[in-house]
C-alpha cells in the first residue's frame, strides 16, 4: 500500500535542516561580527547554537526517516526502490543508504553536525567564526538533497521523491497512479562487500574533517588572528589526515580483494579526485608543522589549507556532475546538480581567495634565511614534492572537464584520458614516492640537533651504509631468482630503505634520549614501507597459472586468457607451478551457517529463487543447521567456486573459494578473487571463465536403459550400478505438493567415476493420477538420469540418460610478492597519525612557556 507519510516527514526535515543552517549562518555571522575572537554577542550566539541544535535534530530525523524507507522495503520511494531489494540483509541495507549520491550527501551532512558540536564543545572561543563557515557549508550541502523547485529552477534532489513521480512515462502508472513494485532492483553486486559499510563513511569523514582546517583558517583571515588558527588547526588536519588516508587505503584493498583486475589502485579519475586532496592535505600538515615550530612558512599553510578543502569540493563535482562519464567506474550519474556544484565550488573559491588576497600582506613571514642544513628547507621540499605530484594527477583527471568547458563555450576538443592511465601516472609518480622517501629521511634526521658538516656526516653515514648495503642485497638476490632490475627499480628501492632506515635510526636516538616518539617518524616508515610494497607487488607479481597443456581453449577467448589461465575439468586436479590444483563444486552463501554450502547438498528448483531444500543435513561439526528436507534462505546472485591447492613439495594444502556472477547487464561475468596470504606472498586468485548458468545445458539424445534392481550399465566411459528402488526421500519431494495416495519412489544408482562414487536419485512420481519425473544429475559428469517407467509385472525399470559437458573453470592466479609491505605500511602511517594526535592534545593542555631558539629545540615535532 502506498505510504507517504514517512517521506513527508522527510522531505519536511529536509526543509527544516535547511533553514536552520542558513538561520545558522547568518547567526553566528552577527555573533562574530565586528568583535574580537572568543568576544560574541551573547544573544545572536545563544540564536545560532540552537539553529545549529535544530539543524542537527532535522539531519537525524532525515537520516531515520530514509532508513526507515529502506528497512521497510517501501519500493513506492524511487530510492529505495533503485537501491535495494527484499533480501538483502540489514548491513547491505545501510549500504544502500549512501550508495546514492543524495544518501552520500546525508552522511557527509550527519559528519558535519557532529564535528560541530565537537568545535562548539571544545573550541569555544573560535566557534562564533568557526562555526559561520561551517554552517554555510551545510548550507550548501543541504540543498544538494533539497528537492524542491522555484522559479521553474530544481534545487537539489530529494531522496523522498516516489518511484511514480521519478518514472513519470511508466505505463504501468498510468493504469494504477498507486502501483508499488514487489521488490526493488537490488545493490550493485560489486558493492555487496563489507568494505561497503565501512569504506565510505570512513572516507566521507575524511572529507568532512577537511573542512575544520579550513573554516580555522578563514577565522583566522576574518578575526586577523592570523597566527592563533594554526595550533587547533594542526590537531585537526591530523585526525583529518589519518582517516582520509586510511579511507584511501581501505578503499584500495576494497579493490584487491573484489575486483579481478589483480591490484589494489587502477588510477581511476575518482580514484585520483581523493587521492588528490590527500596529498595537499599532508603538505599543508607540514607547513603547519613548520610554523609552529619554525616560525616559517605561514603564507603556505594557509594556501594549502584552504586548497585541500577546495579540491574536496572540486573531486565533489569530478564524482557527482556526470562529467567523467565513462571515464570511471565510480562516477554517479548526473541528477541535474551540475549547476549548484558549480554555485557551491565557486562561492568558496572567491570567498577564500578573496580574504586570503586582502590579508596576504598582513600574513607574516620569516625573514630566516634557509641553507641545505636547515630542516625547515627539506620539509618545505618535501611539502613541494606533495604539491607537484597532486597537480601532476590533477591536470590528466581533468581532462573530461576541458573538454565540456570547451564544449560548452563552443569549442570542439579531442583531449582524451591516457590509453594507459597506468603506464601514464606511474611514469610520474613513481619519482614522487622516490623524492618523498628521500627528503622524509634527510628531514627527520636533521629536525632533532644542530647541523653543520660534521653533524651532518655523523648522522647520515650509518643509516646511508645500511641503505646502501640493503638494496644491493636485495639487488643481489633479485637476480639470483633470474629477475630483472630496471634503474627506477633501483632507485625506488633505494630510496624506500633510506626512508625506512633513516627515519628508524631516528626513532631509536630519541628512545636512547628519553624522547617520546616521533608520530611523524613512524608514519615516514609507514609510506617508505608502502613504495617497497607497491615496487614488490605491481614491478615483480608473477603469473603462475599459465598454460602448460598446449591446447588453445577456445578461439573465441582473448589471447590472455589461452595463455595466462588454467582449464580445470571438477574434480580433476591440473599442474600448476608448484602447486596441483583442483576444482571441487559450486557453493552459495546460507545466511547463519558458517563458510559456504555445496550446491548438490541443496535443491534449488522451488518457486523463490532466494529459498532452497536442504536435499541432506547442512552441518558443521557436530552442529546441524539444518536438517533435510528443511526450507532455507540462500543469495542465490553470487556462485562461489571450491578451488583446492596441494603444494608437491610441501604437501600444504589450502582452499580457495572465488566468486563470479554472470550478469549481462553489467557487461557479463562479474569475479572476485579469493586470497590465500603467506607471509612474504599472496596467492591471488580469480575466475576469468565459466559455463554460463544463465543458458540451459545442451543435452545429448536421451538413451533408455531397462533394468532390474542388481543390473550394470555403461555410460560413456563409466558404468552404473541400479543398486535398489526405494520410496523417494522428502528432501527431493517437498516441493512437489504430494498429497495422500500419491506415489513417490526413486531408484538409487551408483555410478563408478574415475576418482568416486555417485548416487544418483531420479524420481518417478505418480500424483493425481499423473505421472511425473525428476531428474537428476552428475555434474561432475556431465550426466543426467530420468526414471521413466516402471514395469511391476517384470520388475524391470526404464531409465533415460544423456550427457552434457562437464562442469569447469578457467581460473587465473598470481603470486603478489610481499604485499603486505604495502597493508603494513599503512597500518604503520595511521599510527604515526594516531601518536601525532595523542601527542599534540597532550601539548595542548601544558601551560605555555617561552619558546626555545629554533635550532636547539628538542620537544618532539608531529610532521605526518
Amino acid at each position: 500500500m502506498l505510504n507517504t507519510f514517512i517521506g513527508d516527514v522527510g522531505h519536511l526535515s529536509v526543509i527544516v535542516a535547511f533553514v536552520a543552517s542558513l538561520v545558522a549562518a547568518y547567526a553566528y555571522y552577527q555573533a562574530a561580527r565586528g568583535r574580537a575572537l572568543g568576544e560574541a554577542e551573547p544573544t545572536w550566539l545563544r540564536l545560532a547554537r540552537g539553529a545549529f541544535f535544530v539543524h542537527g535534530v532535522a539531519v537525524i530525523a532525515i537520516i531515520a526517516s530514509l532508513f526507515g524507507i529502506i528497512y521497510g522495503h517501501r519500493y513506492e520511494y524511487y530510492y529505495a526502490w533503485s537501491h535495494s531489494s527484499n533480501h538483502l540483509p540489514v548491513y547491505y541495507m545501510i549500504s544502500c543508504f549512501w550508495e546514492g549520491q543524495e544518501g552520500s550527501f546525508l552522511l557527509w551532512i550527519f559528519w558535519h553536525v557532529l564535528l560541530g558540536g565537537l568545535i562548539i564543545r571544545f573550541n569555544r572561543q573560535w566557534e562564533a567564526p568557526v562555526m559561520a563557515v561551517f554552517a554555510g557549508v551545510q548550507l550548501f550541502l543541504t540543498s544538494m538533497i533539497l528537492g524542491v523547485v522555484v522559479l521553474n529552477v530544481k534545487i537539489g534532489s530529494s531522496p523522498f521523491i516516489l518511484l511514480r513521480d521519478f518514472l513519470t512515462d511508466a505505463p504501468v502508472f498510468r493504469l494504477n497512479p498507486n502501483f508499488v513494485p514487489t521488490d526493488g532492483t537490488g545493490l550493485n553486486p560489486l558493492l555487496q562487500n563489507y568494505w561497503m559499510v565501512i569504506h565510505p563513511p570512513t572516507l566521507f569523514l575524511g572529507f568532512a574533517l577537511t573542512l575544520v582546517p579550513f573554516a580555522f583558517a578563514i577565522a583566522g583571515l576574518w578575526k586577523n588572528e592570523l597566527t592563533k588558527w594554526v595550533k587547533p588547526a594542526i590537531t585537526w588536519s591530523l585526525v583529518g589526515g589519518a582517516v582520509l588516508g586510511v579511507g584511501i587505503m581501505m578503499g584500495a584493498y576494497w579493490a584487491y580483494e573484489t575486483l579481478n583486475f589483480g591490484g589494489y589502485w587502477n588510477w581511476d579519475p575518482v580514484e585520483n579526485a581523493v587521492y588528490i586532496p590527500w596529498l595537499v592535505l599532508v603538505a599543508s600538515l607540514h607547513a603547519l608543522v613548520l610554523w609552529q615550530r619554525r616560525r616559517i612558512g605561514l603564507r603556505t599553510a594557509f594556501v594549502l589549507v584552504i586548497s585541500t578543502f577546495l579540491l574536496i569540493l572540486y573531486a565533489t563535482f569530478l564524482t557527482r556532475s556526470g562529467v567523467l562519464g565513462n571515464a570511471s567506474v565510480h562516477s554517479f550519474t548526473d541528477l541535474g546538480l551540475s549547476g549548484q556544484l558549480i554555485i557551491y565550488l565557486g562561492a568558496f573559491v572567491v570567498l577564500a581567495t578573496a580574504l586570503l588576497v586582502v590579508k596576504w600582506k598582513s600574513i607574516p613571514i620569516s625573514e630566516k634565511e634557509l641553507t641545505a642544513y636547515n630542516p625547515e628547507l627539506w620539509v618545505f621540499v618535501g611539502a613541494t614534492v606533495l604539491c607537484l605530484g597532486a597537480f601532476q594527477v590533477l591536470v590528466t583527471t581533468s581532462i573530461p572537464v576541458y573538454n565540456a568547458f570547451l564544449g560548452f563555450i563552443g569549442i570542439k576538443s579531442n583531449l582524451a584520458l591516457p590509453a594507459d592511465q597506468i603506464a601514464h601516472y606511474t611514469k610520474f609518480q613513481l619519482w614522487m614516492g622516490v623524492a618523498v622517501a628521500l627528503v622524509s629521511g634527510i628531514a627527520q634526521l636533521m629536525w632533532w640537533q644542530r647541523n653543520d658538516k660534521e653533524t651532518v656526516t655523523n648522522t647520515f653515514t650509518v643509516p646511508g651504509i645500511l641503505t646502501l648495503l640493503g638494496a644491493a642485497l636485495v639487488i643481489l638476490l633479485v637476480r639470483y631468482f633470474g629477475l630483472k632490475m630496471t634503474p627506477a627499480y633501483i632507485v625506488l628501492l633505494t630510496a624506500g630503505l633510506f626512508g625506512v632506515l633513516a627515519n628508524l635510526s631516528m626513532l631509536l636516538v630519541l628512545i636512547r634520549r628519553r624522547v617520546s616518539l616521533s608520530g611523524g617518524a613512524v608514519s615516514h616508515i609507514g609510506i617508505a614501507l608502502m613504495l617497497l610494497g607497491v615496487l614488490a607487488s605491481a614491478g615483480y607479481s608473477n603469473i603462475v597459472s599459465q598454460n602448460v597443456s598446449g591446447l588453445v581453449y577456445s578461439k573465441d577467448f582473448p589471447e590472455d586468457i589461452n595463455r595466462d589461465n588454467v582449464l580445470l575439468w571438477r574434480n580433476e586436479s591440473a599442474p600448476m607451478k608448484d602447486y596441483d590444483v583442483t576444482y571441487t563444486g559450486q557453493y552459495l552463501d546460507v545466511p547463519g551457517v558458517p563458510g559456504y554450502v555445496n550446491k548438490d547438498l541443496l535443491f534449488l528448483g522451488i518457486n523463490d529463487e532466494f529459498r532452497a531444500l536442504a536435499r541432506g543435513d547442512i552441518k558443521r561439526g557436530d552442529r546441524v543447521y539444518y536438517k533435510a528436507g528443511d526450507t532455507l534462505e540462500i543469495r542465490p546472485e553470487d556462485t562461489y567456486y571450491r578451488v583446492e591447492y596441494k603444494n608437491r613439495k610441501s604437501g600444504e594444502a589450502f582452499t580457495l573459494y572465488p566468486r563470479a556472477q554472470v550478469n549481462e547487464e553489467m557487461g557479463g561475468l562479474l569475479a572476485s578473487p579469493d586470497i590465500k596470504p603467506f607471509w612474504n606472498h599472496d596467492i591471488y586468485s580469480h575466475i576469468s571463465t565459466v559455463p554460463d548458468p544463465s543458458k540451459e545445458k545442451e543435452w545429448s539424445e536421451v538413451k533408455e536403459h531397462t533394468l532390474s534392481v542388481g543390473d550394470t550399465i555403461y555410460l560413456n566411459d563409466y558404468f552404473a550400478v541400479l543398486r535398489a528402488i526405494e520410496p523417494a526421500q522428502k528432501s527431493a519431494t517437498a516441493g512437489l505438493g504430494l498429497a495422500a495416495g500419491d506415489v513417490a519412489i526413486q531408484g538409487d544408482i551408483i555410478v563408478h567415476g574415475e576418482k568416486r562414487q555417485y548416487h544418483v536419485h531420479p524420481i518417478f512420481v505418480v500424483r493425481s493420477n499423473l505421472v511425473g519425473r525428476v531428474p537428476d544429475e552428475v555434474t561432475d559428469l556431465g550426466l543426467r538420469v530420468t526414471f521413466n517407467n516402471v514395469d511391476p509385472a517384470t520388475k524391470k525399470f526404464t531409465f533415460g540418460v544423456s550427457t552434457t559437458q562437464k562442469d569447469y573453470i578457467i581460473l587465473k592466479a598470481v603470486e603478489k610478492p610481499f604485499i603486505n609491505l604495502l597493508w603494513s605500511g599503512t597500518l604503520l602511517m595511521a599510527l604515526g597519525f594516531g601518536i601525532a594526535v595523542v601527542q599534540r592534545r597532550r601539548e595542548d593542555r601544558r601551560p605555555s612557556a617561552p619558546n626555545k631558539p629554533a635550532a636547539v629545540r628538542k620537544r618532539p615535532v608531529q610532521v605526518a
